[in-house]
């Protein structure tokens, strides 16, 4: 990748600490007894979370981007201003949750992209996790990817991604690791091509990374595995590339789901892109195979849980 992933990245959204799922509530005790202060308000046991211990767990069962659920359980869509790509061009609208027979458990998140060629015309969408609280552990996500269009003319420089990050650009122990697949190229080169990309300072850019060319339309695993002073980038498996030395996490980051454009290399018609997001799993500190991922994702599946977050708060 031969251009920063950000520039001068400016939230449009306050980041807000909210609480993770709360799946058990804990009961209270049974009602004063009488003659024992039967008016005084009885109190309530502070919600407890379930589930495996530094688990992070969602399949993005939700109605839309405005679904209160999506918020309570740490997540929001990126709106307006900032970079990379078409800058201020962010937009909620971009996110959905539809049903999709391809997709495990028959539902995903849809992120869409779309274009006329013109900044008026162009709409980039992001949706993250909020809180600032996964670090190291492995990341893991059932992505679609596109090859071409679902409407419109092909040859936009498009990149789909899924990475976590900083807070902050401008954080003295700045993070980021990418997975970002580019089906037309960009930056001057050629696609079909899939970035993984390990960052120790976004400005000025100080990274390393690795091009696995190779076209991707259809379902896919991505993992990152951060564990050990090491960063192990897969694909359905295979391991693409390891970054270690400085390139590893230094701080607590967010997750993100992204689809944007580098550029307008044409106008003359509309045209939108669809990435889609199955599930996304997170385990804090531990090195976790894909298959066993997929176990622990096909358990939760099995249970009818749609989220889960035991993660320690930062």
């Amino acid at each position: 990748m031969s251009q920063p992933r950000r520039t001068s990245r400016r939230r449009a959204w306050t980041v807000l600490t909210l609480p993770a799922l709360l799946c058990v509530l804990a009961a209270c005790s049974g009602g004063p007894a009488p003659g024992d202060g039967a008016d005084a308000p009885v109190p309530i046991a502070a919600p407890t979370p379930s589930g495996p211990p530094g688990t992070l767990f969602d399949n993005f069962h939700y109605s839309g981007p405005d679904d209160p659920s999506l918020t309570a359980n740490g997540w929001e869509v990126r709106n307006g201003a900032g970079s990379p790509g078409i800058k201020d061009t962010w937009s909620s609208a971009g996110a959905g949750f539809p049903s999709d027979t391809t997709a495990q458990g028959g539902r995903v998140l849809q992120l869409r992209a779309s274009t006329d060629g013109t900044k008026q015309g162009t709409r980039q969408v992001e949706v993250q996790s909020t809180g600032a609280d996964v670090f190291t552990g492995t990341y893991a996500a059932r992505i679609h990817l596109s090859d071409k269009p679902t409407s419109g003319r092909n040859g936009d420089h498009v990149v789909q991604t899924f990475f976590p990050i900083s807070p902050s650009d401008s954080s003295a122990n700045y993070s980021e690791l990418d997975h970002e697949y580019l089906p037309n190229g960009g930056w001057g080169t050629a696609g079909p091509r899939l970035d993984t990309v390990s960052w120790y300072k976004a400005d000025p850019p100080d990274r390393v990374s690795h091009t696995f060319k190779q076209r991707l339309e259809g379902w896919h695993i991505m993992m990152i595995t951060a564990v050990n002073g090491k960063v192990i980038y897969s694909l359905d498996g295979k391991e693409l590339f390891t970054s270690s030395g400085k390139y590893v996490p230094r701080e607590k980051m967010d997750i993100h789901f992204s689809n944007w454009f580098i550029d307008l290399p044409f106008t003359g018609g509309s045209r939108t892109w669809d990435m889609k997001v199955n599930w996304v799993y997170y385990k804090a500190g531990e090195a976790v195979s894909q298959a066993e991922v997929q176990k622990t994702v096909d358990g939760f599946y099995s249970a009818g849980t749609n989220h889960i977050n035991t993660v320690p708060k930062s």
